[in-house]
């Protein structure tokens, strides 16, 4: 079910300073922005770090059908914290294992993220 991360959320107070720090000192570059979020690729990952100053943090995993995830993880034993809603790529959930840990998922459905906009 989980393919990959996708991505890891990462709050910071400011976007600017927080990207001016995150291409300094780890050298990631500027995939996409809006008003509340940048995504910066990593050097040869295709896993993104997404700063926002929204307080999300954590690691979201990439599935490929989101309410299809969800009903096999609740199949398995795990319950909805978050049931699907839709997110600028497609869908997000949360789920949470028999022993307390919270799985936020998404998929790519609506295709994924690019340019730059300030």
């Amino acid at each position: 079910m989980l393919r990959k991360t996708d991505c890891v959320m990462v709050p910071v107070p400011d976007l600017d300073a927080g990207v001016s720090f995150y291409e300094r000192v780890f050298g990631l570059a500027v995939n996409w922005r809006d008003e509340v979020s940048v995504g910066m690729r990593l050097p040869e990952s295709d896993t993104e770090v997404v700063l926002n100053n929204e307080g999300i943090t954590g690691v979201h995993y990439l599935v490929d059908d989101v309410p299809r995830a969800v009903g096999a993880a609740v199949g398995g034993g795990c319950t909805v914290v978050v049931e699907p809603f839709d997110i600028v790529i497609g869908k997000c959930a949360v789920i949470e294992d028999p022993f307390g840990n919270r799985v936020p998922v998404l998929d790519m459905t609506k295709g994924a993220r690019t340019g730059f906009s300030r």
